[in-house]
């Protein structure tokens, strides 16, 4: 069957940093051919309805149909515990997040909160998303399963830990090889998962098992490797005394062969600027994370310096972060812009969560944008879906203001229709 969507398109040629015109295209009145899985034509809608006559129409009316949201950076296992009340990182993670990663030594208690998980993150939009798993290997099973069953386009790794952590939620040096290789071995590549390999971040890690992974990784080196990057300061701090020979945080991957242009490096806020020249000269990946970097108190990311430098994409980082929205979170990324005094523009905004998360985990060819050939997940946004939202539009003078109203107070209301792989899902 050939599906053919109208409505409002959104699609970018290129990074929208300042403005609409030099990167976004919007069409008025557009139209989606989706056929296998894929998208085979987009254009404007009385073109593309000439050519493609015998598909079946869904008319979307004012909508606007956007490719579908990418979280670059989340931690599925921590769906039960978002919104915990106030703590810094380190007091955060032994009382919330810890206990609760424990809890998933239980498959079936994993299973549930995985299907949670998806359920929630489909529900606001989100068509592919990276995401820390925990040390057992049944809540990757768990996590890839989830995904699979629903067609998405997801990836996820077993979150290695051997020391700083309590008793039932540390490996070792070899089960954290063993393990990682064996779920690499089982899953990645299987339908549209990838597997990533994923040390939670130095302070969890000895040096010896962050060896042993980045040995793993030069063996897989197509995969992607996933961690946590000078979050808060407190935490350098901490780092610094667990390795004293290290030049800076990032040296303490990078000496283990744990840096590279497959890295994903989550938060990354406070950078020295040899760190800097490093991200930039590999083009590594980072995770900006704009909920959780407020929510817990961490600190302001400077978009404005680093998106030019190296690949940057959105993350909501559940549950550290505050909401599984990818419009609560492009909305947070503007206010810390507009703190550091670099205020994003909406169309910058809406290519981070999509063509610009998908940029950074390495699957851009695929999903992330809308054209031939890419894979067709795609979301339906009412840019009218509330009153308060609807009194703006009233008076939006361009797309770019419609835009940004429901960048600022959507929420999944918001999110009208979504297909997933060629197969509406709503």
């Amino acid at each position: 069957m050939v599906d053919l969507l109208l409505g409002q398109v959104i699609r970018f040629r290129d990074m929208p940093m300042t403005d609409s015109a030099n990167g976004m295209e919007h069409l008025t009145h557009g139209a989606i051919v989706v056929k296998d899985g894929h998208i085979a034509a987009v254009g404007p809608a009385e073109d593309v309805k000439r050519d493609w006559p015998q598909a079946v129409v869904h008319d979307y009316g004012n909508k606007l149909i956007s490719a579908g949201f990418v979280d670059a950076h989340v931690h599925f296992p921590q769906t039960a515990i978002i919104a915990s009340w106030g703590k810094r990182l380190i007091d955060w993670l032994n009382s919330y997040t810890f206990p609760e990663e424990t809890r998933l030594a239980d498959p079936a208690y994993a299973e549930a909160i995985a299907e949670s998980y998806m359920d929630l993150a489909l529900a606001h939009g989100m068509t592919t998303m990276c995401s820390f798993c925990t040390i057992h290997p049944a809540s990757v099973d768990a996590f890839f399963t989830a995904a699979q069953k629903r067609g998405l386009r997801a990836m996820g790794g077993k979150t290695c830990m051997d020391r700083n952590a309590p008793d039932g939620l540390r490996d070792t040096v070899q089960s954290a090889y063993d393990d990682s290789r064996a779920l690499l071995r089982k899953w990645h590549g299987q339908d549209r998962l990838s597997y990533v390999i994923t040390p939670r971040f130095s302070p969890t890690s000895t040096p010896e098992q962050l060896r042993v992974l980045g040995d793993l990784w030069s063996e897989h080196p197509d995969c992607l490797m996933q961690t946590h990057l000078s979050e808060q300061t407190d935490e350098i701090d901490w780092v610094k005394s667990l390795f004293p020979q290290a030049r800076d945080y990032l040296d303490t991957y990078e000496a283990f062969g744990l840096l590279g242009e497959n890295g994903i490096y989550g938060h990354a806020i406070h950078l020295e600027p040899r760190e800097i020249d490093r991200l930039s000269e590999l083009n590594a990946g980072i995770a900006h994370c704009p909920t959780s970097n407020t929510f817990i108190g961490s600190g302001l990311f400077d978009m404005a310096g680093m998106a030019g430098r190296t690949r940057v994409g959105l993350a909501t980082d559940t549950g550290g972060g505050s909401s599984f929205s990818m419009l609560r979170t492009m909305a947070a990324a503007y206010e810390v812009g507009q703190l550091r005094g670099t205020p994003l523009h909406p169309a910058f905004l809406w290519w981070l969560a999509t063509q610009g998360s998908a940029r950074t985990l390495k699957i851009d060819d695929r999903v992330g944008n809308i054209s031939p050939g890419m894979e067709a997940d795609l979301v339906v946004i009412d840019l009218h879906s509330t009153p308060a939202i609807r009194q703006r539009m009233a008076r939006a003078e361009s797309f770019d203001e419609a835009l940004f109203a429901t960048i600022m107070m959507g929420d999944d209301r918001a999110i009208s229709d979504l297909w997933i792989n060629g197969k509406q899902r709503r």
